[in-house]
């Protein structure tokens, strides 16, 4: 008959069945950083115009430049910027004699603002260490 098992023996074979250890948490993913912000939204008169058209349907070159105060150039420039990238869209007419550019922002638009906004809520939640 085999001799009985020692205590010692018993623990030993106990650890070889020991449940692995749990892994380590995954951390959580990198604070955004401002490198990282969409530059073509990012620049202030763009930023401006793209808040503008998502808050109300259209405005019109002279409603943007009044609520930017922006020089005609500057909205000029930026809109067209914008609307190249796909993110508004331009319809020019007459109002009498008088020119009308009118702009709206489309859906690829919307998504490039939201996605700027949640970058900036991520940014200001890592900056309050929350």
């Amino acid at each position: 008959m085999p001799a009985p098992k020692r205590r010692a023996d018993l623990s030993a074979a106990a650890g070889r069945y020991a449940a692995a250890p749990a892994p380590a948490p995954t951390p959580p993913p990198a604070p955004a950083t401002a490198a990282e912000l969409d530059r073509l939204v990012h620049e202030r008169v763009r930023l401006g115009i793209l808040s503008a058209l998502a808050a109300r349907t259209s405005a019109t070159f002279t409603d943007l430049k009044a609520l930017l105060n922006a020089t005609d150039g500057n909205v000029s420039v930026h809109a067209r910027k914008l609307e190249e990238a796909g993110y508004i869209e331009c319809t020019k007419s007459f109002d009498g004699r008088v020119p009308r550019t009118e702009y709206r922002i489309t859906a690829d638009g919307r998504a490039a603002l939201d996605r700027y906004l949640d970058h900036m809520e991520a940014l200001i939640r890592a900056a309050r260490g929350r």
